[in-house]
């Protein structure tokens, strides 16, 4: 016999659950420098999937999360907002349909042309972790200067 169910209406959007149901936790509790910031961390769930929303605080400056859907990351920035430890919140939207929009957080992120020590340092990772992720993926030729190449580039 063949029996239906009427679907409930569930939101697609994004929502908050306790960071510790992050996939991404211990990934982000064994790299920076104070994970004691993640006390006030959250996870945002999109599709079933909960990724860590890392606040600011101590040596971490800043933050992001990177979206498919400019829809999810005003949600996720809508979620985050009056949070303690994500100030200035803000959509970077793409105009690239290969590239994702992001929610930031914090102070503005490094220039892109930094080193990858810079990144981590900005982001609060620890130098051990920071070391190790220098050494596992060596920098390109051309991204071995802090300084653009380009005299127009700003």
């Amino acid at each position: 016999m063949l029996t239906t169910t009427k679907a409930s209406a569930r939101s697609f959007g994004p929502s908050l659950c306790p960071a510790e149901e992050a996939y991404d936790f211990e990934h982000f509790r064994d790299r920076l420098a104070r994970p004691e910031v993640l006390a006030h961390a959250v996870a945002v769930r999109v599709f079933r999937a909960p990724l860590l929303a890392v606040p600011v605080g101590g040596p971490r400056r800043g933050g992001y999360m990177s979206f498919d859907l400019l829809s999810l990351a005003i949600g996720a920035r809508d979620l985050l907002t009056n949070r303690r430890g994500f100030p200035d919140l803000r959509v970077r939207w793409s105009p690239y349909r290969d590239t994702c929009h992001t929610v930031e957080w914090g102070d503005p992120a490094p220039e892109w042309w930094e080193d990858d020590a810079v990144f981590g340092r900005f982001y609060g990772y620890s130098e051990s972790a920071i070391t190790s992720f220098v050494r596992e993926r060596p920098q390109t030729p051309s991204s071995a200067t802090s300084t653009p190449c380009s005299p127009t580039a700003s």
